[in-house]
């Protein structure tokens, strides 16, 4: 019966390594527990008890350490997103009915519509609010002269 405990262990840890879970490792050293015990008797049940328990045990008691070291690097935004909350200057006149419109954002150029279909004129700082498609929705931060 140790052959079949053996095989379980392999299975698992091949599982393991095709998984990042690092779930299914304690169930392969279980295994092992289970084929250790059934060198002395050839009872299934007590062999499947030992298994069951003990690969619980080893998953609960590892938790707490798993999760320690699987944190990681904290969620961060990227790519077009990255942007949402930062200021820019309007390069080109932000025309709500053509919508047309140009903002620089750390020193790249976005093409840009004012929020609430606003119109924004050249020179105005802007506040980047959300991303829709491949156009950067925008709200001045300083109202120019004109638009007052």
């Amino acid at each position: 019966m140790w052959q079949i405990w053996l095989i379980v262990s392999g299975i698992c840890f091949i599982a393991e390594i095709m998984t990042v879970g690092f779930l299914i490792f304690w169930l392969s050293i279980g295994a092992l527990f289970a084929m250790i015990v059934s060198f002395f008797t050839d009872n299934i049940i007590i062999q499947t008890a030992v298994f069951v328990i003990s690969s619980t045990i080893l998953i609960f008691a590892t938790k707490p350490f798993v999760k320690k070291f699987a944190k990681g690097k904290p969620n961060f935004k990227s790519n077009v997103y990255s942007i949402i909350g930062d200021t820019g200057i309007v390069t080109k006149n932000i025309d709500s009915i053509n919508a047309t419109g140009q903002v620089k954002v750390n020193g790249e150029l976005w093409s840009a519509v004012g929020k609430d279909d606003i119109d924004i004129e050249k020179g105005v700082e802007v506040k980047i609010i959300e991303i829709k498609g491949v156009k950067a929705v925008v709200t001045p931060i300083k109202i120019s002269s004109k638009n007052s």
